[in-house]
């Protein structure tokens, strides 16, 4: 149980950022500078308390960020993703909320990512490596982000929870469509061909292609 707590710093890349599945020695790391501000500094203690072996402790800090209201939505599936690895469960009410959607197509060259979130933010990662970091300045993304996030309640709310270690990032064509809630990584997985003419994939890739294209647009106007 307390491999949670381990101090061994994994490799993170930009992508693994986008899940809320980061191990806790990485959220926050353990040199980084926000750890006194909250709700970071209540994961430091959630981290501590377990490294001591008081998981009751530890349990209690996380379900009081879980409760929190108004943090980066990042943070909810951070607190809920160290609660599974402790067995609690959310509540039935809680366990299919999509705090995120990420869409992953797979290219030659890597993959092609959008992302988007409850808390009104986004993100852009280009198979190169540039990308677009929307943090919500105004409200003008807002409709396309909804519109994304609305569709991936409705697949989340008809599947299954992936049980396992999140895959690895698509390649040769196809298309990972992954919803982000309390009780685990959902997600869809086929060719973009044949995703794209399942009414369930369509009805999240279309939206999720509309806020690509508002946020490559924005890069050209906004600095990011």
């Amino acid at each position: 149980m307390f491999d949670l707590f381990k101090k061994k710093r994994p490799r993170i890349t930009t992508r693994d950022l986008l899940f809320g599945d980061l191990p806790a020695s990485e959220w926050p790391s353990e040199d980084g500078q926000q750890a006194t501000t909250e709700p970071w500094a209540s994961f430091v203690a959630a981290r501590k308390h377990g490294q001591a072996g008081k998981t009751d402790l530890a349990v209690a800090e996380l379900e009081r960020i879980a409760a929190t209201p108004s943090l980066e939505s990042r943070h909810y599936l951070q607190a809920w993703h160290f609660l599974r690895l402790l067995k609690v469960k959310p509540p039935a009410d809680k366990a299919k909320v999509v705090h995120g959607v990420v869409v992953e197509v797979g290219l030659p060259g890597g993959a092609d990512i959008v992302a988007a979130y409850a808390d009104g933010t986004a993100r852009y990662l280009h198979h190169t490596g540039a990308g677009v970091f929307w943090e919500r300045p105004d409200s003008s993304l807002d409709a396309e982000i909804q519109a994304l996030l609305t569709a991936g309640h409705e697949v989340a709310s008809r599947i299954g929870p992936w049980e396992q270690a999140r895959p690895e990032a698509p390649t040769n064509g196809n298309v990972r469509l992954n919803m982000l809630t309390p009780s685990g990584l959902h997600f869809g997985y086929g060719s973009f061909e044949a995703l794209s003419k399942d009414p369930m994939g369509k009805a999240i890739i279309d939206p999720a292609t509309q806020l690509m294209v508002r946020l490559t647009e924005l890069r050209k106007t906004v600095r990011m």
